[in-house]
């Protein structure tokens, strides 16, 4: 009786206090952050910094992503996708860069309802840096995990023998 009552109590605490995002709140948020912001309802273009973000979700499916078109694919040597996906491992952090459609992204992708405020600012705030700082740093923060050399990718090197010593 103990265990039914105080999982009922539980359940109730949980909904009432677990945020559901949506669309509407969604909006709000980008519109608070953002320096302008265009569309409808779950397909956003704003700006934010002078950097260009579109924002667009599936309530149906659960889905949610923020991107930020970054260059042309096309512009892309060898050396700038290795960086790229280098940085996707090490300082892009909750960010990646993708590709599609010919064109190089910084992109967040998260399922909608559970996105808290805190994350959404943080998306918008890691879909900027990671824009901003394509071909130097490559960061969506200040974090930046693994070693590094001064101009901030690991020597080949040493990525090289540590595949070799696991592998």
């Amino acid at each position: 009786m103990r265990f039914l009552l105080l999982s009922s109590l539980l359940s109730i605490y949980t909904q009432a206090y677990t945020q559901t995002m949506n669309n509407s709140t969604l909006q709000e948020i980008i519109t608070k952050n953002a320096d302008t912001i265009n569309g409808i309802s779950g397909n956003w273009k704003f700006m934010h910094k002078e950097i260009l973000m579109l924002c667009v979700t599936d309530e149906t499916n659960n889905r949610m992503r923020i991107i930020s078109p970054i260059t042309e694919s096309d512009n892309l040597d060898k050396d700038l996708l290795l960086d790229a996906m280098t940085a996707n491992f090490h300082s892009a952090l909750d960010v990646k860069y993708a590709i599609s459609n010919g064109i190089l992204w910084s992109a967040y992708i998260h399922p909608l309802k559970e996105l808290t405020t805190e994350q959404v600012e943080s998306a918008i705030a890691q879909v900027y840096f990671a824009a901003k700082t394509f071909g130097t740093t490559f960061s969506s923060t200040e974090l930046i995990y693994g070693g590094r050399n001064n101009n901030g990718s690991q020597p080949k090197e040493k990525i090289e023998k540590e595949i070799k010593r696991k592998f």
